[in-house]
């Protein structure tokens, strides 16, 4: 009897130890399966998302390009009615109102051509033609074309180039087009230098064991750190008449070449923004061990 008691207590125990096994294992198939269709929906919600901001984009570039081609029409017959006017036989005080009014007209068309230039070239696809370039050459380049902006703002431009060569696979259109957001960035940066404190602007490259590294260094006040991460949004900008997509058409175009930007700000003395590159053949030799830092 006893035997049986003590029996029967195992089995019972055996049984409800299985039931419960069975109610666990159960509770963790239905959860799993929650999970995987909750990432499911999430995928399908993203695809769904992505499709429409697609199509947003789509529909948004086709509305630019739709605007931008009257409005240089607008441009150009304004222009022509500009120097009609300069032309017309009248009194030079009526001349003087219309033609004022034309100039107006022209200097806001173009602000309106240039915005939805700068809007087509970030919202558009970035299609790489990458090929192996040396560096030096491309800044080189970059420097010699912005040197009349530089003097025109009063900016004092000097590049700093290691005497080797740099192999890097790149787009040097586009990365042209980056460096010069940046450059143009620096100087209207230092637009608000009081007078005793020197307009700099210096372009370095160094090189890692991995990497090359661009700085383009300004002598302006720095960026806040509030403003740090922002300034890579589109639409913001310190700049009077600014566009604000500068900075993130330029971050946009190193990104596609698997690299990153990053802004070091030397307090009281400017800010420091680097554009790394990856690189199969980064080249130490001709490294300046000076901090990237523009004489004062």
């Amino acid at each position: 009897m006893l035997i049986w008691s003590v029996l029967s207590a195992d089995i019972t125990t055996g049984l409800a130890l299985g039931l419960f096994g069975i109610a666990v294992s159960l509770l963790i198939t239905f959860q799993s399966q929650r999970k995987r269709e909750a990432r499911v929906r999430e995928a399908e919600r993203r695809a769904a998302d992505a499709e429409r901001l697609a199509e947003l984009g789509s529909l948004t570039s086709g509305l630019a390009h739709e605007i931008k081609n009257p409005l240089s029409s607008v441009v150009l017959n304004a222009q022509l009615v500009e120097e009609a006017m300069r032309e017309l036989e009248a009194p030079e005080d009526e001349k003087e109102s219309v033609v004022r009014r034309s100039e107006a007209l022209v200097r806001e068309a173009e602000r309106l051509r240039t915005i939805l230039t700068d809007f087509l070239q970030f919202a558009g696809r970035v299609r790489l033609d990458q090929e192996p370039r040396d560096l030096r050459n491309v800044v080189e380049d970059l420097v010699d074309f912005f040197h009349p902006q530089a003097d025109a703002a009063g900016v004092v431009l000097r590049a700093d180039l290691p005497p080797r060569e740099i192999q890097v696979a790149i787009d040097a259109a586009l990365l042209k087009q980056a460096l010069l957001n940046l450059m143009i960035n620096a100087v209207h940066a230092m637009e608000s230098n009081p007078p005793d404190r020197p307009r700099e602007l210096l372009v370095r490259l160094n090189t890692s064991e991995d990497s090359v590294a661009i700085h383009v260094i300004d002598s302006g006040p720095g960026v806040p750190t509030e403003d740090r991460e922002k300034i890579f949004h589109p639409y913001v900008s310190s700049t009077t008449g600014g566009t604000g997509l500068g900075l993130p058409t330029a971050r946009r175009i190193v990104e596609e070449h698997g690299g990153r930007i990053e802004l070091e700000v030397l307090e009281g003395r400017g800010s420091d923004f680097v554009v790394v590159l990856p690189s199969d053949r980064a080249n130490e030799e001709g490294d300046s061990d000076e901090s990237p830092v523009p004489s004062s």
